[in-house]
């Protein structure tokens, strides 16, 4: 089991992580870590092709049990994959913003404040 804090995954872009939100489209769209690219637990299958495997990967979801099954996952075949303890849960609670309204990307979701 490879895990994560909230403190890691803030600084993931400055150290190269890739951030992979694997919660349902709706669930992503509600908030979401600023940053994290969308490809939910169910489509894992039919679209791990589209993870990078030269950096580490940081998986989240809503409290980190599907991230961590993905890491559980992912490891095996080479990845060099990590769940973030707590999840978005973790990170809202830690008082970090996070993008709503975009299903890809974070160019056009709007930031929110986490105590909004």
């Amino acid at each position: 089991m490879s895990e994560v804090t909230i403190e890691q995954l803030a600084a993931a872009p400055t150290e190269g992580a890739y951030v992979v939100d694997v919660r349902e489209p709706q669930e992503y769209v509600a908030g979401h870590v600023p940053g994290a690219v969308l490809l939910p637990m169910s489509q894992l299958g039919a679209r791990v092709g589209e993870l990078p495997t030269d950096r580490p990967l940081y998986l989240v979801c809503r409290t980190g049990n599907r991230s961590l099954q993905v890491t559980t996952a992912l490891r095996p075949h080479g990845y060099d994959a990590h769940s973030v303890r707590g999840g978005t849960e973790a990170w809202v609670a830690s008082g970090r913003a996070v993008i709503t309204g975009t299903e890809s990307g974070t160019e056009t979701g709007t930031v929110t404040d986490a105590h909004a």
